[in-house]
């Protein structure tokens, strides 16, 4: 059946084309100030706004409206409220009024704080957020009228992930105006960041999935010998997608583009049963909500399929790891794209202080950077060969590395690198014209032709932090060139010495070469970039003088908020990994050595029932077999026992950032000590009685 993706589009949410249609004159240019300008819209206005949206929802079909907002907690919240009002002689009418379209209230106690709030307190707040449309779910509860809103705490701390970003956002708002005005441009009235994030997935067939325990669980597999096949062929990147799989993809599509997300790519990625999809990049925020929309989507519409999609960075052993590609850049309301360098970069001035401030701000908060894109499920994909390493460098490419160095030589004339042409040699292709730069996989921070491609991010994670730290330290390069380049006398002559000064103190952030190589990690530690392997390591970054000095000055993050934000990563990782450990205690013992005791014990039965029928019989194998298969329980049984006490021992840890490094350096290699001879038992017992499907089952089975 074909889509009309021209009319679908947006069909499900409440636009500006659709206020402009539905709200009088007046009340949509207030609308509109105020989206643009900020301020409050009065409450005669709100009333009308609420009334015009309810109507539109329930001509969707829907029946209840929902604050939709994002906790700390990583996905997003709603508690669905019917439109109907208090019934009257047996009837009822529809009712959205202004007060309940701007302010909402939820338990904030029953969401991470951090010790922000009180467990015996429970007022919290949720706020329109006006620059992000309403929309409708169609979902099996009903349709829902979702309203994307901000969640604060009774004393006015963020409690969510929306309000830093919104913060964020302002912050270089207004320093990118300033360095915008130095060059005289006084056409644009705001700068703001675009981000288009590439998502990869998994699928797997439900049934198979509802066998494994710990996908169920964690997401992930916590036990699971390799299959015969991988990856190693490269067949499945880009190959031709199979029909389920395909099937899953067009409804994706379909249900993206009527939530008004400008889905355009799809294709298998690199593992088996591996896929990715793609938006164009559009405004920071919308981005942010758009892809926490997409993987509820995606999970939702997989289902329909008999499939359950997988966000886990690293659901499978062995195999390519999943990620989420943050393209990021800065733009005006004019079109501009400060991050375009245009046909000449190496005259480009606006474009070469920007770069610079952009190096300068990667080479500063790399620690930071690298926090934002901490999530427990990233430990097992970062510094992976297909992952980035968990060192942040910048890539330019040859062209701009040359313009680079350059200006930090004092070159009297900078000179510009020519792309070439490549000609294929076939006569009837034509010959195309060459990037001067080759793009470069294993850099986390890469430039890509006019935006820069953060590719830490892991796929289930929300994009919202690592783009609130990217505003935050742009931002705050930005202001320190302002402050400077405002008093110069001479602003050309200024403008070239901080370009010049930037690059030169903050060049060792640039590298070109291979960051999978243990070359590179020695090169990093000499050249003084911090190497920061796990979230356990990174998560100090939030709290140190120079990162609270940032966050204050824009008023992005109080200390308080910052503070907050490391205890619920440190309890989140401890959480995350006891339910994993709990999870193989759970499948140890009921599913993987009853089975492998079964094993032995028909292995042996057969052995004598041979021997009994043929005392001359030849039962080496056998016998080889059961013994090798004995040492393996046994060894999986000692590993069982060793973990349970360890758990008791460090959950009785008081400090939890204390619990969380106790958990990763001494649980987490007991975890792999248990999985170690169960997966070699996996190769060893019969295949009919082993308790779950395997990784050739789940990977290629779909």
């Amino acid at each position: 059946m074909s889509v009309n993706v021209t009319e679908i589009f947006g069909s499900n949410v409440f636009s500006t084309a659709v206020m402009r249609e539905r709200l009088p004159k007046g009340v949509f240019q207030e609308v509109m100030d105020v989206m643009k300008h900020g301020g409050n819209i009065s409450m005669a206005t709100a009333d009308i706004v609420a009334n015009a949206m309810k109507d539109w929802a329930v001509e969707k079909g829907a029946t209840h409206y929902t604050h939709w907002f994002q906790p700390l907690t990583g996905i997003t919240a709603e508690k669905h409220d019917a439109f109907i009002t208090r019934p009257e002689d047996g009837k009822t009418i529809l009712q959205l009024t202004g007060k309940q379209l701007i302010m909402g209230e939820s338990d904030a106690s029953s969401f991470p704080s951090g010790g922000l709030r009180s467990t015996h307190y429970a007022r919290g707040y949720t706020a329109w957020d006006m620059t992000s449309p309403a929309f409708v779910k169609e979902m099996t509860a009903g349709t829902i009228l979702c309203i994307p809103t901000i969640f604060v705490s009774y004393t006015g701390e963020a409690l969510d992930k929306k309000t830093p970003l919104l913060r964020s956002m302002e912050a270089i708002n207004t320093q990118g105006l300033r360095i915008l005005r130095l060059f005289g441009n006084t056409e644009a009235q705001k700068v703001f960041p675009s981000v288009g994030p590439e998502q990869e997935y998994f699928l797997v067939d439900r049934e198979k999935y509802l066998k494994r325990r710990d996908l169920i669980y964690t997401g992930r597999t916590l036990f699971g010998a390799p299959a015969p096949k991988g990856q190693e062929l490269e067949d499945q990147y880009f190959g031709v997608i199979r029909d389920r799989v395909g099937s899953f993809m067009s409804d994706l599509n379909e249900e993206l583009w009527k939530l008004g997300i400008p889905a355009t790519t799809q294709h298998n990625e690199v593992a088996p049963a591996q896929h990715e999809m793609a938006p164009i990049y559009t405004m920071c925020n919308l981005a942010v909500d758009q892809n926490q929309l997409t993987m509820e989507t995606m999970k939702r519409v997989a289902t329909r399929h008999g499939l359950v999609c997988l966000l886990h960075e690293k659901p499978y052993a062995g195999v390519n790891g999943s990620g989420k590609h943050n393209n990021w850049s800065i733009g005006t309301d004019t079109g501009e794209n400060l991050l375009d360098p245009g046909d000449t970069p190496n005259e480009n001035l606006q474009f070469l202080l920007v770069l610079s401030c952009i190096m300068k701000a990667v080479d500063t908060h790399a620690d930071l950077l690298r926090q934002s894109a901490s999530c427990v499920g990233n430990e097992h994909r970062l510094g992976g060969q297909e992952a980035p390493p968990a060192i942040i460098s910048i890539f330019l490419g040859d062209q701009l590395e040359s313009v680079v160095d350059q200006i930090i030589s004092n070159a009297e004339s900078v000179k510009l690198l020519a792309s070439g042409k490549l000609d294929s040699g076939v006569s009837t292709v034509p010959v195309l014209n060459k990037d001067a730069t080759d793009r470069n996989r294993t850099t986390p921070f890469a430039f890509t032709g006019n935006k820069f491609e953060f590719r830490m991010v892991g796929s289930s994670d929300s994009i919202a932090d690592a783009n609130t730290t990217l505003n935050a330290i742009v931002a705050e390069a930005l202001c320190e060139a302002a402050d400077q380049l405002e008093q110069a006398g001479d602003f050309n002559a200024a403008c070239t010495k901080l370009i010049h000064d930037n690059m030169a103190q903050h060049q060792r952030i640039i590298f070109n070469g291979d960051g999978y190589s243990d070359e590179w990690v020695a090169e990093a530690a000499r050249r003084g970039l911090p190497n920061l392997a796990s979230l356990v390591d990174a998560v100090p970054a939030l709290t140190t003088e120079k990162a609270v000095k940032l966050f204050t000055k824009f008023g992005i993050y109080t200390q308080s908020e910052l503070e907050a934000r490391a205890d619920i990563m440190y309890e989140t990782y401890v959480k995350t990994i006891k339910i994993e450990a709990n999870t193989m205690i759970h499948m140890a013992a009921k599913h993987y050595i009853p089975t492998v005791i079964g094993y032995t014990t028909r292995l042996a039965q057969s052995i004598t029932a041979v021997a009994s029928a043929c005392p001359e019989a030849e039962l080496s194998v056998q016998r080889g077999l059961l013994k090798d298969v004995s040492a393996r329980l046994a060894e999986a049984s000692a590993a069982l026992e060793q973990l349970k006490p360890l758990m008791d021992r460090v959950d009785a840890i008081q400090d939890v950032k204390e619990m969380a490094i106790a958990y990763r350096t001494a649980v987490v290699p007991a975890m792999d000590a248990l999985r170690y001879p169960i997966d070699q038992l996996e190769l060893m017992v019969d295949k009919s009685i082993w308790p779950v499907p395997t990784y050739g089952d789940l990977m290629f089975e779909v």
